[in-house]
């Protein structure tokens, strides 16, 4: 098991529940652009998240943030130390740093001691386009092993210097890459692990490497925190990875739908009935765990509606309504989804 850090009230690690990060991408210098920002990834089920901050004037943006906000906020810095202890005067719960790229091993010492005197945990982040050049040629390239080995020297470096509240991450753009990484730092060290496929893509094809990636790990009990990385709204990757957890039943489930691909034997239109279905679902309470089945014929139809705790089974251009196993009634199927709901409530 991990060792157990906090961040901002976020246990992570040590047998907490994973819990599910993103990044902000307004600028985190206007403060109310990046808070709205953040409420917006609070609502898809995003519990951590990450500010850039390049300069002085979003270092000191972040106190205004967290008074507008309800998750923690993590600084990213890169190249300039100050910038950390910046941030850690102005409220960040957790500075991400690369000691590699952060300069003299004073700096780093200096940000170890800040954080360690006001509780901040830091996040050691390797990725494999930032690789220490001796590494890369020590292994010919950004390979599984140099991203462990520079992330594990890093943890040693703080550890040295008496400061043990720290994360760990070391991403790469390819999957088994990443995956072989995080096994390996895994066996390394106790330190918990942050997840992530890094650069993984636009929303559709990052989703797939991510997902890949991660749920192999998240499968076999390594991680302790995730983000989806995409080129896509930053909502897009808190709600992916909420999903994530459902779908490995590491958080509860709530509205589930579960629906058939359809083939020549459906005979309404599924895919509408479908989409509608899972939109209102997204607005129900996450407390309602329930399962929704929406079918496309009497092949698996009826048996699947039945599992449900609610279902359609569709036919001619309608459909029979299930509710806890049993027939609750039939519709065309303009009225299928309305007749759903109700019964539903």
């Amino acid at each position: 098991m991990t060792r157990r850090i906090n961040i901002g009230g976020v246990a992570v690690g040590g047998g907490a529940r994973v819990s599910v990060q993103s990044m902000a991408t307004a600028r985190t210098s206007d403060a109310g652009a990046a808070a709205e920002q953040i409420l917006a990834l609070e609502r898809a089920g995003c519990e951590i998240a990450r500010c850039a901050v390049p300069d002085m004037e979003s270092a000191k943006a972040l106190r205004e943030i967290k008074l507008r906000v309800h998750i923690p906020i993590v600084a990213d810095i890169h190249f300039d130390h100050r910038l950390a202890l910046a941030a850690v005067e102005h409220g960040a719960d957790k500075i991400r740093i690369n000691p590699g790229n952060i300069g003299a091993r004073e700096n780093v010492r200096a940000v170890a001691e800040a954080c360690r005197e006001r509780g901040i945990p830091i996040r050691v982040g390797v990725n494999g386009g930032s690789l220490e050049k001796p590494l890369l040629e020590k292994y010919g390239g950004a390979t599984a092993e140099a991203l462990a080995e520079s992330a594990v020297s890093q943890v040693r470096l703080l550890e040295d210097m008496n400061f043990r509240d720290i994360c760990v991450s070391a991403k790469s753009s390819d999957v088994m890459t990443t995956v072989k990484a995080y096994r390996l730092i895994s066996g390394m060290t106790d330190c918990p692990l942050h997840l992530g496929v890094t650069e993984a893509g636009t929303e559709f094809a990052g989703i797939i490497r991510s997902t890949a990636a991660l749920g192999a790990l998240l499968a076999d009990g390594i991680g302790d925190t995730i983000r989806f990385s995409l080129t896509a709204p930053p909502e897009r990757e808190a709600a992916a990875g909420a999903e994530l957890l459902r779908s490995l039943g590491l958080r509860p489930s709530g509205p589930r739908l579960v629906s058939c691909p359809t083939c020549a034997r459906c005979r309404y239109d599924m895919f509408s009935v479908a989409s509608e279905v899972e939109r209102r679902l997204a607005e129900l309470p996450p407390e309602r765990d329930i399962t929704v089945a929406v079918m496309g014929c009497a092949v698996n139809g009826p048996g699947e509606a039945r599992a449900a705790d609610f279902g359609i089974a569709g036919g001619n251009g309608a459909g029979v309504l299930f509710r806890h196993g049993e027939i609750a009634g039939r519709a065309p199927e303009n009225e299928l989804v309305a007749r759903l709901f109700e019964m539903i409530g």
